[in-house]
């Protein structure tokens, strides 16, 4: 998400300054022409490859809309919680609002297909009169339907047992016994399971999405979620230490911060020069996080993590087991690797190789730092199917390989303390997370653990039921471990 320039006006006692953002993502989400009057903030939004299905998976895909505001004496930016009602959307799209009101869902309005225009919308805020500026945000994201789904495939050691989880799991819970007698914790019936209907972000956190959440932090917060300080030289790698571009994450400091006053702005660098450049890996998926940093960026965004139960709703959906299965239901892979791509670092970054069922950045079996994850959504294109572009059933992209899905398991009985709390847009004074139920100890027993596999992995890490890495997990930043939200 870009910001333009700012420019102010005055309307009914608030004034406003205005500023407008634009948002690149894998489905070129774009967010233009910001402007308020009174409580009301009104946008244009367009993305590409919408759909709304009314055949298998009968769901859609929608674009989480949050706005945040800076006000112009502290400086300090803020969450806009917005009104219950009051909000309106041009045809062909709805808008949905949430019980919280920290944000809307914006989607199709009716079955159909395709590119969305740029489309006006208008949300109403519930802010006191001040002098503020704007930044709205799009995150794309897939409904996933309530409904019954079967867990484990009984491919090796570290899976779940092959049952289904359906609505009376859920209300009643499930014993250890009865999900993985080694391997889990009692589940309440309080834990997010999978069976009742969410939103998923259809790709993993971006270098870019980083990027923008850090650009609305103080500095004390912003210094927790990075590994560099934020008053080191511009051009300075945030995550690693170092001169030369390591595993692929170019996430850079583009002004340097003052020590404990101004916070620094961060873009992204991948071609060291001019940052934000057309070749720079704003749409790479971030890596390096750990559990902390993107506990911190879903707080952020109003989202929450995901927990394991949820990642297989959203590889296999209703369909049957397959053993030894990746997110795309087949056991057939092609892999993919960072050193044989077009258009390298770029928003329409590909594979050079050919087109194959399974494509996945996977198999690198290489810990060097050249090597990382590409961009998100990569394989996928206008006309490829699900086999080919490695999708999950919904629609959800690269959950096999790329990098690491951060979320929360059920082998360690803290994890268990997980209700599915919602992030409030805001974070504690020093950068993080600070919802009730949310793990919250530096510790590798606190209930988070990773799924999917990353870019360097072999098989079976990728499987959809592997679940090695959530009984031998850690909550420490790795070079290949990313994640994405839900809601």
């Amino acid at each position: 998400m870009k910001t333009g320039k700012l420019f102010s006006n005055l309307a009914y006692g608030f004034f406003f300054l205005f500023a407008f953002a634009l948002s690149s993502r894998a489905n070129n989400v774009q967010i233009t022409g910001t402007s308020v009057s009174g409580s009301n903030i009104t946008f244009n939004i367009s993305w590409e490859n919408s759909w709304y299905a009314s055949a298998a998976p009968a769901n859609w895909d929608a674009v989480w809309v949050f706005v945040k505001y800076q006000d112009c004496n502290t400086k300090l930016w803020n969450h806009v919680n917005l009104n219950t009602s009051g909000h309106s959307a041009g045809s062909p799209l709805q808008v949905d609002t949430v019980t919280d009101n920290k944000g809307v869902f914006i989607h199709r309005s009716a079955v159909g297909g395709g590119n969305i225009a740029s489309t006006a919308v208008t949300l109403s805020m519930n802010l006191p009169a001040g002098t503020y500026n704007f930044k709205v945000y799009g995150v794309e994201m897939v409904n996933i339907p309530q409904g019954d789904f079967q867990i484990g495939d009984a491919a090796g050691s570290y899976t779940y047992n092959s049952i289904t989880i359906n609505n009376t799991a859920q209300t009643s819970g499930l014993t250890a016994g009865a999900i993985s007698a080694s391997y889990s914790s009692a589940v309440p019936a309080t834990f997010p399971m999978g069976y009742n209907s969410f939103y998923c972000m259809k790709y993993e956190v971006s270098v870019e999405q980083y990027a923008d959440f850090l650009n609305s932090l103080t500095f004390d917060q912003q210094k927790n979620r990075v590994v560099t300080d934020p008053i080191s030289a511009t051009g300075s790698y945030a995550m690693y230490s170092g001169t030369a571009l390591q595993y692929r994450c170019g996430l850079s400091i583009v002004t340097p911060g003052s020590n404990g006053a101004i916070p620094a702005v961060f873009g992204s660098d991948a071609t060291p020069g001019t940052p934000n450049s057309v070749n720079d890996g704003q749409d790479i998926a971030m890596n390096i996080l750990s559990w902390f940093d993107l506990a911190a960026y879903l707080d952020w965004a109003a989202l929450r993590p995901m927990t394991e139960l949820e990642f297989e709703k959203v590889c296999r959906g209703p369909q049957p087991r397959v053993s030894g299965e990746y997110a795309w239901g087949s056991t057939q892979a092609t892999a993919v690797y960072s050193n044989a791509l077009n258009n390298s670092f770029q928003s329409n970054e590909v594979p050079s190789i050919a087109v194959n069922n399974g494509m996945c950045a996977y198999n690198l079996n290489s810990a060097s730092s050249i090597y990382g994850p590409m961009r998100v959504g990569a394989m996928a294109s206008g006309t490829s199917g699900r086999l080919s572009s490695g999708a999950a059933y919904y629609g959800v992209m690269d959950m096999s390989g790329n990098v690491w899905e951060t979320v929360i398991g059920t082998y360690h009985a803290a994890g268990m303390t997980y209700t599915g709390t919602l992030g409030d847009g805001t974070l504690d004074a020093i950068g993080f997370a600070n919802q009730a139920t949310w793990p919250t100890t530096n510790s590798a027993s606190n209930g988070v653990g990773y799924r999917g596999g990353a870019y360097y992995n072999i098989s079976p890490y990728i499987c959809t039921s592997d679940r090695y890495s959530i009984i031998n997990s850690s909550v420490n930043r790795s070079y290949g471990i990313g994640g994405r939200g839900v809601r």
